[in-house]
């Protein structure tokens, strides 16, 4: 069985998308900002790894509802080419995507992650949004944490690690481009 593993990127200050969150912004005002160092034209190799790294090992992801809602018109598929769990409270019939399969689970994250672990067998389960990200770390469901630290201040925006309490890390690899720090962390549980 893989890890769970919760993915994001983040601003110095905390945030992982910025305000106003949206069909407009998906990301928030700003929030794109974050995601620069895996979209450009000459990325650096390290940066390159890590995301090679990271697209290798999914083997299903667990997205919320509003991942889902403004995130899917920018995608136009699953976000990763895996089955892709939706945690919901309003149920609705599987959405067949080109590369893989929208489930969508209105039974709680414990349901979400099952159903996910099930479609993922032997690799990771990757966690997105921040919402959910934050509901998985307060539920203990989360083996790792990988956090993109970009270098901006955003200023306002939506945070992951807010209201949480305390949760040891074990700083397990960082890998620095001029672009981005990666920092991989296992949960101590």
């Amino acid at each position: 069985m893989g890890a769970v593993v919760l993915y994001k990127s983040m601003s110095l200050d905390g945030f992982v998308a910025g305000p106003d969150i949206g069909a407009e912004h998906p990301m928030g005002k700003g929030g794109m900002r974050l995601h620069e160092w895996m979209f450009t034209d000459q990325p650096d190799p390290r940066d390159k790894e890590v995301l090679a790294s990271m697209s290798a090992s999914v083997g299903a992801v667990v997205v919320g509802r509003r991942t889902f809602d403004v995130g899917l018109p920018h995608w136009q598929d699953t976000p990763y080419p895996a089955p892709t769990v939706v945690l919901t409270h309003r149920s609705r019939d599987e959405l067949v995507m080109r590369s893989a399969t929208f489930t969508f689970v209105t039974d709680g994250i414990e349901a979400a992650l099952k159903t996910a672990r099930d479609a993922a067998g032997d690799k990771d389960v990757i966690v997105m949004g921040a919402q959910t990200g934050r509901q998985f770390l307060r539920g203990g469901l989360l083996d790792e944490l990988l956090i993109n630290l970009v270098p901006v201040v955003l200023g306002s925006g939506s945070r992951l690690l807010e209201d949480l309490g305390h949760i040891e890390l074990m700083r397990t690899q960082v890998v620095a481009s001029d672009a981005v720090t990666h920092l991989r962390f296992r949960i101590v549980k």
